[in-house]
């Protein structure tokens, strides 16, 4: 980034600043994704009791409760990385991809795409579609993800067509690297380090907004309680 700056006329700002500002849109940018998909997991989990108390017997396997979870234990961690893989699949943030255009003329599903033409591909469509992925996918069934599961072996940075929640090619996300590991660590030590119940007796609305992310329509309401020792929730 120094070197592509070095000569060039920034209208009065001096490259640092410029640095700086690119950094932070980098970094506000990845957050907001994050926090909506960590949404999204949390409604689905409330949703769906046995899931929530299957990662966190997992939890309590693996970390136990004497420790807060680490970034080390995330690897290990199976079934709540598979968790986190069907809600990008169902809730994509980016429910449409990036802007691509064809660069030559082609057929696409009997369809002449002309040279040169935006092409947008419709990831919710997509990953809800059982002819072109796995039966009943709009059902939330973490267990699809697992071993003996049909996307078993599924990488969802943009290897396996059928679940794009970070894009593909040279146009998909470039945090990905970031931001996979990152919800799956927030959302382990939430469960982990907390229980988790809904605010009201009835089930959290899943309505979809309209945009260029897909956000809840009607706010996340949690309530919260730790579970842990008190001494794990004072900052070191």
């Amino acid at each position: 980034m120094l070197s592509s700056l070095e000569g060039v006329d920034l209208a009065g700002l001096d490259p640092d600043t410029a640095i700086k500002a690119n950094v932070q849109a980098l970094v506000a940018g990845g957050m907001d994704t994050s926090a909506v998909t960590m949404t999204w997991a949390l409604a689905l989990l409330l949703n769906h009791r046995p899931v929530l108390d299957k990662v966190r017997r997992e939890l309590d396997l693996h970390v136990g409760t004497a420790r807060n979870v680490e970034e080390k234990d995330v690897p290990g961690l199976v079934y709540l990385q598979a968790v986190v893989k069907e809600a990008m699949c169902l809730y994509p943030v980016g429910p449409l991809s990036a802007p691509h255009e064809s660069t030559a003329d082609c057929r696409v599903g009997g369809y002449h795409i002309p040279v040169g033409t935006r092409l947008l591909t419709n990831l919710w469509k997509l990953h809800r579609d059982p002819q072109v992925w796995w039966p009943d996918p709009e059902e939330f069934r973490p267990e699809r993800f697992l071993t003996s599961g049909e996307a078993a072996g599924v990488d969802v940075r943009g290897r396996h067509f059928g679940c794009l929640p970070f894009g593909s090619g040279r146009l998909m996300c470039p945090a990905v690297n970031l931001a996979l590991p990152l919800m799956q660590l927030i959302l382990a030590r939430l469960v982990h380090g907390f229980e988790l119940g809904m605010s009201r007796d009835a089930p959290v609305d899943m309505g979809e907004g309209l945009g260029l992310a897909l956000t809840k329509t009607a706010p996340l309401e949690v309530l919260i309680a730790p579970r842990l020792s008190p001494h794990l929730y004072h900052h070191q």
